[in-house]
């Protein structure tokens, strides 16, 4: 993906929440130009509220860990920070911000004296948005930073941020507002109201929740309520089995849903489909009864979502589900075939030396048959880990064996432009989300 600069109209300024619109007209007012500068479009495509809560970096900043700016990028400094904590209270030493490195975090700075839990480094979040969707769309992006610490209200920044323009480039400006709000999690759940009066009214109204979902809390409700698409990725979650359930919940109530760890399956699902397309390996469909699933250890979304896709699309109902646990975490889902045949999958969570920026990516699945004459034996593995533990047994002979190309980016910001363009109820999605439920309620 090319990147294009971003420039600023003003640097980001501190005022008071009452005080943002008008500063906001401010600056589009001092940009009106001559004819002939170009004129700086202010936002007309969509609002889009993204909730970052980002609190890794503070929580290692609190603890001693880390001395960099509270930016959410989790860059060389960032990793040694929490290679650091990992050691030093006896975690496996990944480098990532796994749900149980995390949950230790929280509990050390719990131990903290409140002296203790301010922080003093700058935190830059929110000035800016991905190029994927600045570039591209005049829009308002309200950014949501929650602190750690003592809870002293909410304070408000604003900017402006335009693309560099190219030589010979003539027009408009596409410009993005910048509204940043920064408080604790109880002091954002107070200005739910002024976050969606700070949504652009007869614009597509978008909610990024970059964590768990969770209907309980105020300013989580208040969004979902309000907006047409609410944006979350299973990546982020600690407990995908739970969050799921929460999302299917969600969607019930006719809310929009998008998951982007559901977009990074789509190299994995097109390989399948294409395996198949053959007219005699699609007749031997109906023979393929047994499915495992490799995935880095960590979070077992991608994996789940994706046995849901396969079982929805052959219509496998699920009569069992257990986990039996070990060093692969290994879960074991029973289903039933319409004609009545017993199917039976695994799902492995595989430690790998190579972690990815995504936790729980696929690693490997294989699709096979009890029946050894049945021509559908299939292997997918991803470019980066191998199949070796796919085609370990002696069966790989016979099945068909491709490797599975990452997405050019499956960075987060990169999906989330593709997704804007698109926004709307996803049938396959929700019809292997439903699968997913389904399965999780068996669980024993």
């Amino acid at each position: 993906m090319t990147t294009t600069p971003l420039v600023a109209l003003q640097r980001p300024k501190d005022i008071s929440l009452d005080e943002i619109e008008a500063e906001l007209n401010s600056i589009w007012y001092s940009q009106s130009g001559d004819r002939a500068t170009p004129v700086a479009k202010r936002a007309s495509t969509f609002s889009m509220v993204v909730y970052e809560p980002e609190e890794f970096q503070q929580l290692l900043a609190a603890l001693g860990f880390y001395d960099g700016p509270i930016d959410g990028i989790h860059g060389p400094l960032t990793k040694g920070a929490v290679q650091a904590a990992q050691k030093a209270y006896g975690l496996i030493t990944t480098g990532r911000v796994d749900p149980i490195t995390l949950e230790r975090l929280r509990s050390e700075f719990a131990k903290q004296p409140l002296e203790r839990t301010q922080i003093s480094n700058p935190n830059l979040r929110g000035f800016s948005m991905s190029d994927a969707i600045a570039v591209q769309n005049p829009c308002r992006i309200i950014t949501l930073c929650p602190t750690l610490g003592k809870d002293e209200g909410v304070t408000a920044q604003v900017s402006a941020y335009c693309p560099v323009q190219k030589s010979g480039d003539s027009g408009n400006l596409i410009c993005c507002e910048y509204i940043t709000l920064r408080g604790t999690k109880a002091a954002l759940n107070r200005v739910g109201e002024l976050v969606t009066s700070l949504m652009i009214p007869d614009l597509p109204r978008f909610v990024w929740w970059k964590a768990t979902p969770n209907p309980e809390q105020e300013l989580f409700k208040t969004l979902a309520e309000f907006c047409h698409c609410l944006i979350l990725d299973s990546c982020y979650f600690s407990d995908p089995e739970s969050e799921f359930i929460k999302i299917h919940s969600l969607i019930d109530d006719e809310s929009y849903i998008a998951d982007l760890n559901w977009h990074r399956l789509s190299p994995w699902q097109e390989l399948m489909a294409a395996a198949f397309d053959p007219p005699e390996r699609r007749a031997a469909l109906c023979e393929v009864d047994r499915i495992a699933i490799d995935y880095e250890k960590g979070n077992a979304a991608q994996a789940l979502m994706y046995l849901g896709w396969i079982a929805s699309r052959l219509n496998w109902q699920p009569i069992e589900y257990i986990e039996t646990g070990g060093d692969y975490d290994l879960k074991h889902v029973k289903f039933k075939s319409p004609n009545q045949r017993e199917i039976e999958a695994e799902l492995a969570a595989i430690p790998t030396a190579d972690w990815g920026e995504i936790l729980g990516d696929l690693v490997g699945i294989r699709v096979t048959s009890t029946n050894l004459q049945a021509d559908c034996c299939t292997i997918l593995c991803s470019e980066s880990t191998g199949c070796m533990r796919m085609e370990a047994g002696g069966s790989a002979q016979a099945c068909r064996t491709e490797q599975v190309s990452a997405l050019s980016d499956q960075k987060a910001e990169f999906l989330l432009s593709q997704q804007l363009q698109r926004w709307g109820h996803d049938v396959l999605y929700e019809e292997s989300l439903a699968v997913v439920v389904d399965i999780l309620k068996l669980r024993k």
